[in-house]
């Protein structure tokens, strides 16, 4: 008996896998077997960047609440203490905008954590 082989299914995936390969350079883009590995890997490349973003992000805010900080002549250690102590819950993100984008409300709140 002959051999049954699904090529609808087969052609199928090949067909996606392949076009979601459009744009990349090269035989990446249309040989099956390396646009198939350069897909995988890219799909790594995402996880693990997914979780190194949130790294980044978090880095930028702190630069961003420690450059606020020292035109107020505060450290950002100093700052995030007292803020702590002071009973202010706000998180970083919120620190950084109102850091970048209303200096005036930074600036009540490090007198508010100072003064606490």
């Amino acid at each position: 008996m002959p051999r049954s082989v699904n090529h609808v299914a087969s052609r199928k995936r090949r067909k996606r896998v392949l076009s979601l390969t459009r744009g990349y350079f090269g035989g990446r883009r249309n040989v099956w077997t390396v646009a198939k590995n350069t897909w995988e890997k890219g799909l790594q490349y995402a996880y693990r960047d997914r979780k190194n973003n949130k790294r980044n992000f978090r880095a930028l805010w702190i630069q961003r609440i420690n450059a606020a900080a020292r035109l107020e002549g505060m450290s950002y250690s100093k700052l995030m203490g007292a803020i702590h102590k002071s009973g202010i819950e706000m998180n970083r993100k919120v620190l950084a905008d109102l850091a970048m984008n209303h200096p005036e409300a930074f600036r009540a709140i490090v007198q508010k954590a100072q003064n606490a």
